[in-house]
């Protein structure tokens, strides 16, 4: 790899470190005090997105794009840096029209979508008019293997009949949410169990959809939501349904590879705003006679945190060259590498930064409660970490199935006679 970023690459990250000080940071206050009065979408969304369009800041992660299509065509490398530099304000994904669960169904979308689909919902996604839900775990089985899943796709006529029940379904309570992609399954008594489930395009305006409630994280209430939302007897017709039947699982995975290194990305930028927040304050505060940063305790904490960062920040990188070279399923191993390491270092530095700040790191005076709750959230999102940790020993373990023997010459037994 070169570590080096191109100087289109370099340019794009002045730009949107530009943008996101001169635009983004300085409205957090109005955000925040909107959000806290109810005030959701708030009041300058759409005027900043329509100013970062105008810039050419938009639609930075879909490489593909053909023409026409608004956006950047960045690989997956390239996207990363400002991937980075957006996850440092939670909400300032949206603004580049780069935030999930939208960048997922998109590409969704753009792989296996009709011309028809492509039109209808697609278009409107890649400007921003609109917003996406992807509707796949569920409460009463255990979601994180994907053939658990119970929501019945049932053939009828011209129509699919949808019934189930999911939950912690993102942006479904976005009032500008118009479609969902659901996956369930088609043919539950197919004997290959990845050939049961199918994905289905859902707008939430279809009688018997109902979202039931809006699901708080770590009670921290997101007014774009995660909600549970019940399908009863829902019609739509067969033109909604996305690939073809039993292809679910195969676009699940599609979609999951780079959705799971978007997170990583911002998750990226998240920690490094805790460590900035953390060394600040590490010296502005005294104890004992002493600045924080004197302390040995608070001096390893940055120590580790800058060692961790960069770490990782390198194995997103290698992730998303990877992904580039050679897809996502030639990449699995390091997807959950990453996924497994990330979300669980963001934890790890804003807890050390909201104890350096004491009390004040736990209110909603500093970003560090939220920082570390969404690290928290994304150690479920996209798979559990028992579940990568599961796939990487198995990778792990299947190569060396394959040269038995391989560390044989590297043992020096005692020879015995035979």
């Amino acid at each position: 790899m070169n570590f080096d970023h191109s100087p289109k690459v370099e340019e794009l990250r002045h730009r949107v470190t530009d943008f996101m000080e001169q635009h983004i940071v300085p409205r957090l206050r109005q955000h925040h005090d909107e959000i806290h009065v109810g005030t959701f979408p708030v009041s300058f969304m759409e005027d900043l997105k329509a100013l970062a369009k105008a810039e050419g800041l938009w639609n930075l992660f879909l490489p593909h794009l053909q023409d026409g299509e608004a956006g950047t065509r960045l690989t997956n490398l390239e996207y990363a840096p400002l991937a980075e530099i957006m996850g440092r304000v939670l909400w300032s994904s949206e603004v580049f029209n780069c935030s999930a669960p939208d960048t997922g169904n998109m590409e969704i979308l753009h792989m296996f979508g009709t011309t028809e689909q492509k039109a209808q919902w697609l278009a409107p996604l890649l400007e921003g008019k609109i917003r996406s839900a992807f509707a796949m775990t569920e409460p009463d089985v255990a979601s994180s293997d994907a053939t658990n899943i119970q929501t019945l796709i049932t053939p009828d006529g011209d129509d699919y009949v949808i019934n189930g029940r999911k939950w912690f379904i993102s942006n479904a309570a976005h009032p500008h949410c118009k479609i969902m992609i659901l996956m369930g399954k088609t043919d539950p008594d197919n004997a290959d169990r990845h050939r049961q489930q199918s994905m289905i395009l859902v707008p939430m305006d279809r009688p018997g959809v109902t979202v039931e409630r809006n699901i708080s994280v770590m009670n921290h209430h997101s007014p774009e939501g995660h909600c549970e939302i019940t399908f009863k007897d829902v019609r739509v017709p067969k033109t909604c349904l996305l690939g073809g039947e039993g292809d679910g699982f195969m676009m699940a995975q599609a979609r999951l590879g780079p959705g799971r290194i978007h997170h990583c990305m911002r998750s990226i930028g998240q920690s490094e705003l805790a460590l900035d927040l953390m060394v600040e304050r590490a010296q502005e505060r005294k104890s004992f006679g002493k600045y924080l940063h004197q302390h040995g305790a608070v001096g390893e904490w940055i120590a580790r945190s800058r060692m961790e960062i960069d770490q990782a920040r390198l194995l997103v990188l290698k992730c998303a060259d990877m992904i580039d070279k050679v897809g996502a399923k030639g990449a699995r191993k390091e997807i959950s590498m990453i996924k497994a390491i990330v979300p669980h270092m963001q934890t790890t530095i804003a807890d050390r930064a909201m104890q350096v700040f004491g009390a004040m790191g736990i209110s909603p005076d500093t970003p560090l409660a939220d920082i570390w709750t969404w690290g928290r959230a994304l150690r479920y999102a996209d798979g559990p970490d028992e579940v990568h940790l599961r796939a990487i020993a198995r990778l792990e373990i299947k190569q060396a199935q394959d040269r038995p023997g391989f560390t044989l010459p590297y043992l020096t037994t005692p020879q015995r006679p035979l």
